[in-house]
């Protein structure tokens, strides 16, 4: 029992917190590991004016070519920082399900301030509630914009396997996220 408390509480640390230095109390024994209450807001980018044309489309080229190298052929959408359609990018031979899913992952990674993974991490650590908020996509692949320390926009990718999908936006946002 006490292992699956430690795991409960280093999942919800890793969802919640993502790589943030946020100092918190562990969760007492029998306690839900989502009532702990860090001392920090994570996520907490703030948002700033939104991407310009330009940098969007070279983080589609960035991605593009990194999809090509690989053989892969996807979907590439990047949002501003309100999670509007700035540009988007079709492959030959990409899946035509995925051009909405591709925009989906890029507005909910610019609405949520975090990537699309985080999602994913936690409807598969049981956080179900996750489910219940507008717009989630519980799928890797999107992924937020941050320039000078503001969120500017958000890149997503779909059409591949959700670790695929990521890998081609990483290449994409690398272009804006130093």
């Amino acid at each position: 029992m006490k292992v699956r408390i430690g795991i409960a509480v280093v999942l919800a640390a890793g969802l919640f917190a993502a790589g943030e230095a946020a100092a918190q109390q562990p969760p007492a024994a029998g306690q839900n590991p989502l009532d702990v209450v860090p001392e920090k807001m994570p996520f907490n980018t703030p948002y700033g004016a939104p991407i310009s044309l330009e940098k969007a489309q070279a983080a589609i080229v960035a991605a593009v070519a990194e999809a090509n190298k690989r053989g892969w052929a996807l979907n590439v959408a990047v949002v501003d920082s309100g999670g509007n359609l700035v540009t988007f990018s079709r492959m030959d031979g990409a899946q035509l399900a995925s051009i909405a899913i591709s925009e989906h992952k890029a507005r909910a990674a610019a609405r949520y301030r975090r990537p699309t993974k985080v999602f994913e991490d936690g409807v598969q650590k049981g956080f179900n509630y996750l489910t219940t908020l507008d717009d989630v996509v519980a799928s890797r692949g999107g992924i937020p914009l941050v320039e000078d320390g503001k969120l500017i926009g958000a890149i997503g990718c779909s059409g591949a396997t959700g670790s695929q999908d990521e890998v081609i936006c990483t290449a994409g946002a690398a272009t804006i996220n130093k």
